[in-house]
């Protein structure tokens, strides 16, 4: 129990000078933390920020982003990628408009375990430890079971400190009690490059269509149209 105390009070310490500042961070409204999670699935933190910031002017609330056409969302989303998050993003929005935030989190569409517990900790304060891989990484190297309280802070060790391959063990916080200190790891399988990959086409498909343009790519648009991206007719859904 010291053991534990003390990794959680030095985390908590180091975090209430090393704090990232995050604009989802300034809320407890549900839907703003929805959108940041949804977005940040995929996208590195950097990137987000400016997207958030742009989605919420235009749609500030749950209501607002629900009446939106799905076709307005996903042309919102573009430069994000993984463009099902937006789509997702909308059913989620317009169930919620419907019949309100679900106690279980997971029955909204693209709502995982993780982001169910973000949302549940973030906005409704429930004790509940979000696990993403930078808390999962940490937990497993130094061996503790931290609680909700320790949440962010986690988020910003693992992000910012305690990296994948080759940890900054001689900034870290919890490198003296920390068993895997000075360690160094195998680099992790990359995702595969996006230049001249499908995933490439097909984003090049759905900004074409956006456009108003023919976007001369049948497989691709055939794959848009079977994830929901676009309609049988080849056009933004309503």
């Amino acid at each position: 129990m010291v053991a534990h105390n003390l990794f959680a009070s030095h985390l908590l310490a180091w975090f209430a000078v090393h704090a990232r500042a995050l604009p989802w961070r300034e809320t407890r409204d549900p839907y703003a933390i929805l959108v940041s999670e949804v977005m940040l699935q995929q996208t590195q933190v950097e990137r987000v920020i400016p997207r958030y910031v742009r989605f919420l002017e235009r749609w500030p609330t749950i209501e607002a982003l629900a009446a939106a056409g799905a076709g307005d969302v996903i042309v919102e989303w573009q430069g994000l990628g993984y463009n099902r998050r937006a789509l997702n993003l909308h059913r989620a929005a317009r169930a919620v408009a419907q019949d309100g935030w679900p106690e279980d989190l997971t029955k909204l569409p693209g709502v995982g375990p993780y982001t169910a517990a973000a949302i549940g900790k973030f906005a409704f304060g429930r004790d509940v430890l979000p696990v993403d891989t930078n808390v999962r990484r940490v937990q497993e190297r130094t061996g503790e079971t931290f609680d909700a309280a320790c949440a962010q802070a986690l988020f910003d060790l693992g992000a910012t400190i305690c990296l994948a391959r080759i940890p900054r063990c001689g900034e870290c916080p919890l490198a003296e009690l920390c068993p895997s200190r000075g360690r160094r790891y195998e680099p992790l399988r990359r995702q595969s490059h996006f230049e001249g990959s499908f995933r490439q086409r097909r984003a090049g498909a759905l900004r074409a269509v956006a456009a108003g343009q023919e976007p001369h790519d049948d497989d691709a648009v055939a794959a848009l149209v079977r994830d929901g991206l676009l309609t049988p007719d080849g056009l933004l859904p309503q």
